[in-house]
This record gives structure tokens, sequence and C-alpha cells, in this order.
């Protein structure tokens, strides 16, 4: 490949992403870099000092990395550039089409005109995509939490932030009401669902191709075949998105300790903490029934990461119970005790009471022991994802009538380190009450207790 050709191709690469060329001194340098010259020799040639040609240099290494998304280098330059055009013809070039690599492969493709730097490549008109998030209509109100979303995403500009709770709390419900009201702010919003796609190259591919659609590969030009190619992080900072994915803890793998990925997501964390530490203007917004490990880190290093546990209110459960028209209200508050006001619970557990005990909460409270029914299939799906010493420490929760404290602990249960990392977990999954103590929600514990008859 001739050095003109190599030239002209990084032009347009950079002037495409920044609206600047290459000046003099960044095409010596890359054309000193290209024959095999030090840094010493190209300053000669150039007439300046070595220090100013290595500054210049590690300025255009560090732009062509995140321009080409490789550790970009004097000794690796050459090769880079030239694998990627020929990975563009590679993948854009019919089997058993023949080309002349020597005199028909490096032609520019045309610039856009009338384009001046302050003029952005990417301004287009907003889009949303909401097809996999729930149809809005009428939710209950959650102001205060929809205050303190809008304060971390619009004012501070948080990069992450993450919505726990337990199935049913109305994670989703909140996010829905919150994309509604800050809809205004972005130019792409997206809504996915863990459940629809299985692994972490789908998910991403899938978010990609909506930020920054591409046309079929035969008709793009090298310049828009690489911008393709760019990492979600890199169009994060090309466009104001809000990212919303749901039922994020299908990233985790089951049966271990809260943090710990699925096989077909096993860099997942990688892609949050890269998304956390990097500048963009974007955000990312989870909803999962797990607290995710680099976000607890992210959020404990101040990397513009929040999360926010999505509790049952009070008078969210009292609307419920009023709108099933349950009687005896005076016995509303000990039923809403009992099931942690977690909305989905309570329209379970109302349309038990209406069937069974025609509309009588009283006369529900009189059995000795909660009643679950058509919660256990929920309640399953929590227990199933514990790992073995999870499930030891809970069972032994499950059995204690008070609350007690994390130094009473038997000795013979778990070993210390091993008890501490597993209550870290149960809280990560939201399945001890948020207390110095530990203990059990009502229904976790009947439940746990539930399984030891079987």
């Amino acid at each position: 490949m001739e050095i003109q050709d190599a030239l002209q191709w990084t032009d347009e690469l950079i002037f495409d992403r920044t609206g600047k060329h290459l000046d003099s001194l960044q095409r010596a340098i890359l054309e000193g870099a290209w024959e095999g010259k030090g840094y010493q020799d190209i300053a000669q040639e150039y007439h300046c000092s070595s220090d100013h040609v290595r500054k210049s240099a590690s300025e255009l290494w560090k732009l062509l990395s995140e321009l080409l998304g490789e550790e970009v280098k004097k000794k690796n330059v050459r090769s880079l550039i030239e694998n990627e055009i020929f990975s563009y013809y590679e993948d854009s070039v019919p089997i058993g089409n023949q080309i002349n690599v020597c005199n028909d492969l490096y032609k520019p493709s045309k610039k856009p005109k009338n384009r001046s730097p302050s003029t952005p490549s990417n301004k287009s008109e907003p889009r949303h995509d909401l097809s996999q998030a729930p149809e809005y209509n009428r939710f209950y109100n959650r102001s205060d939490e929809l205050a303190t979303l809008k304060q971390w995403i619009l004012t501070e500009h948080s990069r992450i932030v993450t919505l726990t709770g337990l199935s049913g709390i109305g994670k989703t419900a909140l996010a829905r009401q919150l994309v509604e009201q800050i809809k205004d702010n972005f130019d792409r919003i997206l809504w996915r669902s863990h459940r629809k796609l299985p692994t972490l190259n789908i998910l991403q591919t899938n978010i990609i191709e909506f930020i920054a659609p591409s046309p079929p590969i035969q008709n793009l030009s090298i310049i828009q075949y690489l911008n393709s190619r760019h990492s979600i992080l890199d169009h994060l900072k090309n466009h104001r998105c809000l990212i919303i994915l749901d039922d994020f803890q299908e990233a985790l793998n089951p049966g271990e300790l809260v943090g710990n990925y699925r096989p077909e997501y096993q860099n997942y964390g990688q892609l949050i903490n890269e998304i956390g530490r990097f500048s963009h203007q974007s955000c990312l917004l989870l909803l999962s029934w797990e607290q995710p490990l680099e976000i607890a880190t992210l959020e404990a290093e101040d990397c513009y990461c929040k999360t926010l546990p999505v509790l049952g209110l009070d008078q969210v459960a009292t609307q419920i119970l009023r709108e099933r028209k349950l009687k005896d209200e005076k016995k509303w508050s000990d039923l809403i005790q009992l099931y942690s006001c977690n909305p989905l619970w309570l329209n379970i557990i109302a349309s038990t009471i209406l069937d069974l005990f025609n509309g009588s909460v009283q006369q529900f409270l009189s059995y000795p022991s909660i009643f679950l029914g058509d919660l256990e299939p929920i309640l399953k799906q929590h227990y199933q994802r514990l790992c073995e010493s999870e499930k030891i420490l809970i069972q032994w929760l499950a059995n204690q009538e008070e609350p007690v404290s994390i130094s009473q602990k038997p000795p013979e249960l778990l070993s210390d380190e091993e008890f501490l990392k597993v209550i870290q977990s149960l809280r990560r999954r939201n399945l001890l009450e948020n207390s110095s103590d530990l203990t059990l929600q009502p229904v976790i514990k009947q439940y746990i207790r539930n399984l030891a008859q079987y």
C-alpha cells in the first residue's frame, strides 16, 4: 500500500469525525512511521525538536486509537490501517469478484460538502423505540422517586442509574413514567429487555444499530464502514441517548453470589465499567432484581453512577386495596405491612381475598399463617437464583422469631468470611430487610418455612 493512499485515507477518517484535516507535522509523523523512521529522524527532516515530534505523535496515536478502537503506536500504525482497509473490502466484495487491490482499493469516498468543524456530522431527527416498554397509561404516584431520578439524570448527568427491587415492586412502571417526563431531553431513547436479548453481542449490536443504523455493507464508504464498527461508548458520545435495559438480572449467573455473569454475557462488567468511567453525554438506566457488583463499585467511587432501591409505598398499597374494593379498611394497614407494600403481591392477594373471603380482609388475616397461594411461583424465581451458602443463611434466618444481629451467627453455620459475603449478596438481591439487623420480609420468611415442610 502506498503512503499517499494511507495519508489520504487517514485524513478522511479524522476529518469525518473531528472536522479537522491532518496538519503538516502529523502527515510527516505518519509518513515517517510508515517508513520505519525514528522520531529523531522525523524531527530533523521537519526541522523541529524531537520532543515536539513525540508530543504531536502521542496525540495523533491517541486520536487514532479512539477512532479505530485499538491501541495505536508508531510500530503498529501501518499494519492497523492496512488491516482496517483490507477488512472493509473483504467484507464488502462478493465472493468471486475480482478487484485490483493495488490500483483501485484506496480511492477516497466523497466528503460531505459545506461542513464546518462546528457542525456535527451526526445531527439527525430524534428516534425513540419503546416497543418493549409497558404501555404508558395510568401509573401509581411516585413523585419523590421521579424527582430524584430527574435530578440525577438531567442535572447531575449520571451515566448509569440502576433501579433495584424485588419483582412486582414497581421498577418498570417507575421507569416508564420517568421516560415520559424526560424524553424531550434525548435524541435517542431505546427500551430493551434482557429476556429477549440472549447474548451480549446481540444486545450491543441491537443498541448500535438503533443509535446509528447503517445501510447494507456493499453501499458503505470506508469511513461509514469503520463508523459502523465503533463501540457502544463511541455512539453514546456522538448522540444524547437514554438506554433502558430491563430484567438485568437475566445477565447474571444464578446459583452463585451476585456479581457473576452468565457465559453469554461474560464481558458485560467491562462494558459497564467503560460506560461509567468514560465521558459521554448519555445515560444507561438498568432495571434489576439484583445490584451488579460493578455498579456498587462505581457508585462507591462516585463515577457518575447512582442506585435507587425501589420500595413499596403505603399510599400506593392503599390505593390498590381501594381500587379492588376490599372490606375492613381498618385492617388494610396490617395486610399492607404483611405483604411489604409490594403492588404485585397485594394485587394477587386481593384477588384471593375477593375469591375466598368475599373481600373481607379481617377474615383473611384471621388465619394463623401467611397465605402465599399464587405468589409461590414468583418467589420461587428469586429462591432459585441463590447459591447454596445463601440458602443456608436464609433458611436459618427464616427460623428466627426476632431480628438477629450480624454478630449472632452460630459458628457452625458458615465461615466468618463467607457469612459476610452471603449477607452482602442477599442485600444486593433485596432479600434482606434494609436495617442494621438481619431479618426477612414476612412473605419471604413464610416461603422458606413452607419449603422446609415439603
